[in-house]
């Protein structure tokens, strides 16, 4: 999902929710705690030089218990970061901290922002002789 997605997702919504791809939801006291921009400039195994950019959003859950993020305030935050930082409409990524810190992908059932498993994949599998 693109920042201009998950903006337009919001302005339809009363509440937010994020959910996890075992089904179930990030508790809905968490925080939105960074937006930012993660360059990340490589090469792959065969040789390629590569960039690759993308918003990453941390969620963050703690025991405030008395505030919950609104969808208007995370319109906000996003418009302010985009401000700030610059972004693009980049494709969006969330870090969540389970047992470890998880990155996923994000998608929107009409309801819930889910969050989706990422994979790893070889970029030059030609190169390395990968059917």
């Amino acid at each position: 999902m693109k920042l201009s997605e998950i903006k337009n997702h919001l302005k339809n919504l009363d509440t937010i929710a994020f959910q996890l791809p075992n089904g179930n939801l990030v508790p809905n006291h968490f925080h939105v705690t960074e937006v930012g921009k993660v360059s990340k400039h490589f090469i792959d195994c065969g040789g390629t030089i590569r960039n690759e950019e993308v918003v990453n959003f941390q969620l963050w859950e703690a025991n405030d218990y008395d505030h919950r993020l609104h969808p208007e305030k995370l319109v906000h935050i996003i418009e302010l970061s985009e401000k700030a930082l610059g972004l693009d409409d980049l494709n969006i990524e969330v870090e969540y901290q389970d047992t470890t810190i998880g990155k996923f992908g994000l998608d929107f059932d009409g309801t819930n922002f889910l969050l989706t498993t990422k994979q790893t994949d070889c970029l030059a599998k030609s190169s390395c002789e990968i059917p």
